[in-house]
């Protein structure tokens, strides 16, 4: 009999970090060991402390070791699993309040998991995500049961509409409301559809799901399909996820297997198939009707709306979609009912938020909130700060399609509604932490040149609109914008906002108006000052030696990759001295000298 399970994390940051090589060593090292009856290691998902990957849990204990080589596992196993003496060194030491004695540490004791509420993440990290049997044994596929042999389709929309769930992928519309839209349109075939094309620049919420999780998005678009009367589904996932698809197939097939997908689920003559399309990586393909024309065979391009995809969607047929986070929240509400899930959040915005957390914070990751926690108490207390004691300045959500969140506005409770009163967005569930080293204009521009390159071109504002844009960013950035030009982004901004075709064009503006609406005063030093106020932007960047502070070492000017540092002398009050110059028409400005000087003799003008 197996006593103990060794967990570990095989999402796609802890295998590029080298869990892979992990567990093999693990498995080869319990065997020399004569442990091979006794102790099972199991590849999980995600358990979203990312930075501290590679992850291993050891059970029943829970011990929690991160940061794992796969030179440590020999200690692990002989120390703890054939001894019983836990390796101290590997154990995280972020143990929170009540917990002491750091070997007793578990991951649900650490100050990241105690405010998370994971619903969506429930099994992320605790199951294989390979094994329908384990799926089964956490209440898996009994929402499907449920449904199919005790609700009749408008019971389900009813249970999901009054659960209050709004769609995870940027909208929020009401995930009830939107089934019930299409239940009633008679078609000899329906379709129902999950965006997994997740695009924005450091999300990776949707992917975690399918590599941890795959199953409970079986379930969930089983019961959709019930729900409105589609018996086919697919799911648009991007190629560039080989783990997440390589387990979503293996799940669908294992479903296929055991009778819960196929002809006559659970007896009830309810028939219901799924199919995998991979995408491109075309985040145009995020908007629903793009999706859908891509799925068919042709380039992912937005269709006009009237007639909205639950009239005529895929190949023409009524359709539902949503995304990988709202399919997944499903299953559960069917199982423990509206008023759980409504029990959860804000009022309008009901249950909890999965986020991932990148940019200037501790502890990057996947984290699971209750709708409404403030984002200090997001940034501080579970992402751990801001690294080097440096200052939030602010928080990017909805990647290029989002806003921001200054530091004045940190307590803002994250919800749908708060988010759009500050002119921000939730959108998928990107939060890029940016501290006081940030220039907002650059960040705009980075946002910028990121939706130029992806919009698909079909219609003017959206094509030649951010191209024109992006070339006032450049200018000003260059230290060769006008006020008049800060002006004209402005307008420019409006005029695309309300007359691009699709959501991406529609969207793509906001990382300017938000900058220009919460860090304006940027924008004219840029253009004013000629002055970059975080010394990013390059063309107007200078780097001066403080000759007092200077030693004459003349690390500097060995460094230098431009020759753009020469020693010079001047004279001190009654002495002769040597220091050296920067050549601002030769340097490169790539900070190589201040890198080098460790007497902070050279500071950014």
């Amino acid at each position: 009999m197996v006593r103990s399970h060794v967990l570990i994390c095989g999402g796609t940051g802890c295998t590029s970090s080298g869990s892979v090589a992990i567990q093999e060593a693990f498995k080869s090292n319990i065997e020399a060991c004569g442990l091979g009856e006794e102790v099972k290691v199991v590849e999980t998902g995600c358990f979203g402390l990312c930075a501290l990957g590679p992850v291993v849990i050891v059970y029943p204990d829970g011990t929690f070791y991160s940061r794992v080589t796969a030179e440590d596992v020999k200690e692990i196993v002989e120390e703890h699993l054939l001894k019983g003496r836990k390796v101290e060194r590997l154990i995280y030491s972020d143990t929170g309040e009540d917990v002491e004695d750091v070997t007793t540490v578990a991951l649900n004791d650490t100050t990241f998991y105690k405010s998370q509420n994971r619903v969506v993440l429930r099994n992320c990290g605790v199951i294989d995500p390979e094994s329908i049997d384990e799926y089964i044994a956490m209440d898996g596929y009994a929402a499907l049961g449920k449904v199919l042999t005790e609700m009749k389709p408008e019971d389900v929309i009813k249970i999901i509409s009054d659960s209050g769930l709004r769609g995870r992928g940027g909208g929020g519309f009401p995930t009830g409301f939107k089934w019930s839209l299409c239940a009633p349109n008679k078609a000899d075939q329906k379709y129902v559809v999950c965006n997994a094309d997740e695009g924005d620049p450091g999300a990776f919420m949707d992917r975690s799901v399918l590599e941890g999780d795959p199953h409970c998005l079986v379930e969930a678009m089983a019961i959709a399909g019930y729900a409105i009367g589609a018996t086919e589904g697919y799911v648009y996932v991007r190629a560039e996820y080989p783990i997440a698809v390589k387990r979503l197939q293996k799940a669908i097939d294992d479903a296929r297997e055991y009778g819960l997908l196929g002809k006559d689920i659970f007896g009830s003559g309810f028939d219901f198939n799924l199919h995998i399309r991979l995408g491109a990586g075309a985040f145009v393909c995020g908007e629903e009707t793009a999706l859908m024309t891509s799925i068919e065979g042709n380039r992912g391009e937005p269709r006009p709306r009237p007639p909205y995809p639950a009239v005529k969607g895929l190949f023409g047929k009524p359709t539902v979609e949503n995304n990988v986070e709202t399919f997944a929240n499903v299953p559960q509400i069917i199982l423990k009912g509206a008023e759980w899930f409504a029990s959860m959040g804000t009022e309008r915005s009901k249950g909890t938020k999965v986020f991932a957390l990148g940019g200037n914070i501790e502890h990057t990751g996947l984290v699971e909130i209750p709708m409404g926690t403030t984002l200090r108490h997001i940034i501080y207390d579970i992402g751990g700060g801001i690294p080097g004691g440096k200052a939030f300045k602010a928080a990017q959500t909805g990647g290029p399609s989002g806003g921001c969140i200054p530091a004045s506005l940190i307590d803002t409770e994250v919800d749908y509604d708060n988010l759009t009163a500050i002119g921000c967005m939730m959108g998928s569930g990107g939060l890029i932490v940016m501290d006081e080293d940030t220039c907002m204009v650059d960040m705009a521009k980075f946002f910028l040149e990121f939706t130029v390159d992806e919009s698909c071109g079909k219609c003017t504002p959206c094509r030649v609109g951010t191209k024109r844009l992006l070339e006032l960013l450049d200018k000003i950035t260059k230290g060769k914008g006008t006020l008049e030009d800060v002006d004209r982004l402005e307008e420019l901004c409006n005029y695309i906002k309300q007359n691009s075709l699709c959501g991406l064009g529609q969207t793509a503006p906001n990382p300017v108006l938000a900058t220009l609406n919460f860090f304006r005063d940027e924008y004219v030093a840029h253009v004013v000052d000629k002055k970059c106020p975080a010394g990013v932007c390059k063309d107007l960047l200078k780097f001066n030696i403080d000759m007092d502070a200077c030693i004459g070492c003349g690390m500097c000017a060995r460094n230098c990759p431009a020759g753009a540092i020469h020693k010079t002398e001047y004279v001190a009050p009654g002495h002769k001295l040597f220091s050296y110059e920067i050549d601002n028409e030769k340097c490169v400005k790539c900070g190589v000298c201040m890198d080098n000087c460790k007497f902070k003799a050279i500071s950014k003008i």
